[in-house]
């Protein structure tokens, strides 16, 4: 009479935990990298307030925005030849649509522009 060979293997209950924990560090790690790489910036939206020549101005329309809207970001650019300042920080169109319609009253001649934005979420 032969008997059977039975044998029994357990699997390690931390192996899935410990095989999660590595890709959720892999994936940080890869967002670490792309943040190093892109200063933090990605693609999106701010609304352009001000252009033109004049610095001095240019850097009053950024004090009297900030002044009066002191939660959205302001941003000042050279685009030669003339100063040019941004506003907000939008992931999307209609985020920066919504700030358009609240500010129009003091700056009539506003448009939204695609930029490189600092999300405060990501």
């Amino acid at each position: 009479m032969v008997k059977g060979l039975v044998t029994f293997s357990q699997e390690n209950p931390n192996a899935n935990s410990i095989q999660t924990s590595l890709k959720i560090r892999a994936l940080q790690e890869k967002k670490e990298e792309y943040h190093r790489r892109t200063n933090g910036e990605c693609d999106g939206y701010r609304v352009k307030i001000h252009f033109s020549a004049d610095k001095t101005r240019a850097k009053e329309v950024q004090a009297k925005f900030s002044s009066k809207y002191n939660d959205v970001p302001t941003y000042e650019d050279y685009q030669q030849p003339n100063f040019v300042i941004n506003v907000g920080d939008f992931k999307t169109k209609l985020e920066a649509f919504e700030l358009l319609k609240k500010i129009k009253e003091d700056y009539p001649y506003a448009f939204i522009v695609k930029s490189k934005i600092r999300p405060t979420k990501l």
